[in-house]
C-alpha cells in the first residue's frame, strides 16, 4: 500500500503542475509541437521516399536518409519546443515542464538511431526488423522513467506483484527480466547463426548438404544455449525443471511423435546426403527440384512454380526417384511411328538430325534412334536423347524435338500413321 501511495503522490504532483495556467500553456505547447512534428515527419518521409528512388546504388546516402527518417519526429519536435520555449520565456512564463522533454526527445532520437544502426549492421531476420519500433519504444520508456525519477518506484511495484510457490517466488519483474534476457540471447544466437550460414555459403569446400546441416546444428545449439543462458542470467535454478522432465517426455512421446520423426528424418537426409538442395526428384506424382531443406519438411518446386512442402519422413519411408543423385545426365525417350510405306532407316537418320540444333541435348552420350517393333498401324521407332539439366524441364525439350521431327517428316514426305479400320458390311443375300 505504501508503494501505491507513493505512485499516486507522484501522479498528483504532475497533475497539479498542469492544473495551473502556466502548466496548461506548457501542456498545449507540447501537444502542438508534437502535432507539428508528426506532420513534419510525414512530409520528410514522403520526400526521402521519392529521393531514394533516384539513389539506388548509393548505399551510404540511402543509409543516412533512412536513419534520418528514424529521428525525424523527436528532432523536429525538439526544435519546435526550443523555439516555442524561447517565445514563452519572453512573457515570463515558467518552462520547467518543457525542460523535462529536452533530454527525453534527445534520448529517443539517440536510441532509435542506435537500434537502426545495430539492426542494419547485424542483418537480422525480417521479424526483428518488424519489431524495431517496439524495441526502440521499450528502451526509451525505461530511459524516460529514469530521467523523470520514476524507475525505482516502477521496479519496486513490479517486484511486489509476486506469487509464492513454496520456497520459490515469481514476480512480474522476474518475468519481464526473463523475457528481456530471452530476447537478447535469442537475437544474438540468430545473428551468430546467420553469420555462420553466410560464411558456410561462401566456402568452396562445403557442399550444399553440409551447409544446411551446419546451419541446422548451429541454429538449434545456439538457440538452446541462448535459452539456458537467459534462465541462468535471471537466477532461475535449472534443477527446478527436473520435476517436469517425466511429463514432458511422455508428451513428446505421444503428442509430438510425428514432429520429432520428421525432425530426425531431416538430419538423416543431411547425413546420408541422399537429398540435396538443387536435386531433381520425383515422389508420387510430384516432380520438381529441391529448393531447401528444413527441420520438418523439404521444399520441392515444380515447373509450374508451385512449391510443395514434403515432410521429411515421407522422403525416408517412401520411394523417391532422384534424377541427379550421382549423375545429372538424364535420358529421355521420344516414341515415333511411321507408315509401312516409308523407309525406317531414312526416318531414323531424320530423327538424329532433329537433335542437332538443340543446345540442351548432349553430344556425349550421343542421341540414338531405335526400331522397336512393328505395330498395328505402323513401324514403331524411338529417339533417345540425354540432357544434364533436368531442373530446366524435360517436356520442353521433348516438345522442341517433336516439332523438328514433324517439320522434317513433312519435308521428306514421311507420313505418321493413324489408326485405320476396315469395316465389312454383310448383306442379307450372303447369309
Amino acid at each position: 500500500m505504501e508503494l501505491i501511495d507513493n505512485l499516486l503522490q507522484i501522479l498528483e504532483q504532475w497533475f497539479n503542475r498542469f492544473a495551473t495556467i502556466e502548466g496548461g500553456i506548457q501542456l498545449l505547447t507540447v501537444i502542438g509541437c508534437g502535432t507539428l512534428a508528426a506532420v513534419s515527419h510525414k512530409k520528410w518521409q514522403l520526400f526521402i521516399t521519392r529521393l531514394l528512388g533516384d539513389l539506388e546504388k548509393q548505399d551510404f546516402i540511402q543509409f543516412l536518409l533512412r536513419g534520418s527518417n528514424r529521428i525525424a519526429f523527436p528532432m523536429s519536435m525538439l526544435l519546435y519546443l526550443i523555439a516555442t520555449r524561447f517565445i514563452i520565456e519572453q512573457f515570463g512564463i515558467s518552462v520547467a515542464v518543457l525542460n523535462v522533454f529536452t533530454p527525453l526527445l534527445l534520448s529517443m532520437a539517440a536510441i532509435k538511431f542506435t537500434i537502426y544502426v545495430l539492426r542494419t549492421g547485424f542483418s537480422p531476420s525480417p521479424a526483428l526488423k518488424a519489431w524495431e519500433g517496439f524495441i526502440s519504444l521499450s528502451v526509451w520508456g525505461i530511459v524516460a522513467l529514469h530521467l523523470i525519477g520514476w524507475l525505482p518506484d516502477v521496479i519496486q511495484a513490479l517486484d511486489d506483484l509476486a506469487i509464492s510457490f513454496g520456497d520459490s517466488r515469481l514476480s512480474l519483474l522476474s518475468i519481464l527480466q526473463l523475457l528481456l534476457a530471452v530476447v537478447f540471447f535469442v537475437v544474438m544466437a540468430s545473428w551468430l547463426t546467420r553469420l555462420i550460414e553466410k560464411q558456410a555459403s561462401r566456402s568452396p569446400h562445403i557442399n550444399a548438404s553440409m551447409q544446411v546441416m551446419l546451419t541446422k546444428i548451429s541454429k538449434f545449439s545456439l538457440y538452446g544455449l541462448a535459452i539456458l543462458f537467459a534462465l541462468k542470467s535471471v537466477g532461475i535454478d535449472l534443477t527446478a525443471f527436473a520435476v517436469f522432465s517425466g511429463a514432458i517426455g511422455v508428451g513428446i512421446g505421444f503428442g509430438l511423435q510425428r514432429i520429432f520423426s520428421n525432425f530426425i528424418s531431416g538430419f538423416i537426409l543431411l547425413f546420408d546426403r541422399s537429398i540435396r538442395p538443387g536435386d531433381v526428384i520425383s515422389i508420387g506424382d510430384r516432380f520438381g527440384w529441391v529448393q531447401s531443406l528444413h527441420a520438418r519438411y523439404v521444399v520441392v518446386k515444380d515447373r509450374d512454380g508451385v512449391e510443395t512442402l514434403i515432410p521429411n519422413e515421407n522422403l525416408i519411408t517412401s520411394e523417391v526417384t532422384n534424377w541427379s543423385y550421382s549423375d545429372r545426365a538424364v535420358r529421355t525417350r521420344i516414341p515415333v511411328q511411321i507408315s509401312y510405306d516409308d523407309d525406317p532407316e531414312f526416318a531414323m537418320n531424320l530423327l538424329i538430325e532433329a537433335t542437332n540444333d538443340k543446345p540442351r541435348i548432349l553430344k556425349s552420350p550421343e542421341p540414338a534412334a531405335r526400331l522397336l517393333g512393328f505395330g498395328d498401324n505402323g513401324i514403331d521407332l524411338e529417339l533417345r536423347i540425354w540432357i544434364n539439366d533436368p531442373e530446366e524441364g524435360v517436356a520442353n525439350v521433348v516438345s522442341d524435338v517433336n516439332l523438328s521431327i514433324w517439320k522434317s517428316f513433312k519435308e521428306h514426305n514421311i507420313s505418321i500413321p493413324f489408326p485405320q479400320r476396315d469395316v465389312r458390311i454383310v448383306s442379307e443375300d450372303n447369309k
